[in-house]
């Protein structure tokens, strides 16, 4: 008898071999602090970090922070949903592997400097 492949694998082409909610062990939901879509990654290289027990992922994420990476080139880059890649930043964090930096705020949200662009727009 010719042994058939297990037809719940799929490769690359045909989806992903696990499941997000695999990664995550079932969480829908990171610990800790909310991570912005702008915000900055970096691995932290702290020698006393437990990596002993990494996941491949959170590998994954140590080899694109060496230098600091958005969350959305992350999640981008390791082809996984932006809700996962959450909360692999948020176990990482816990851990001491990654740091992670906030966008600063941008001067343009403010709303009295975009009406004062409008109003010069307008005398063009």
């Amino acid at each position: 008898m010719i042994a058939v492949p297990d037809e719940r694998w799929l490769g690359r082409a045909e989806g992903p071999v696990v499941r997000p909610y695999a990664l995550t062990g079932g969480r829908t939901r990171a610990s800790g602090e909310s991570v912005d879509l702008l915000a900055l990654v970096h691995a932290t290289g702290n020698p006393l970090a437990d990596t002993a027990f990494l996941e491949p992922e959170h590998a994954g994420v140590l080899r694109l922070c060496r230098t600091p990476k958005s969350l959305a080139d992350l999640a981008s880059d390791l082809d996984l949903p932006l809700g996962v890649v959450r909360i692999l930043l948020s176990d990482m964090r816990e851990r001491g592997l990654i740091s992670i930096q906030r966008p600063s705020a941008n001067p343009l949200t403010d709303a009295r400097i975009l009406k004062d662009v409008a109003d010069a727009l307008r005398r063009l």
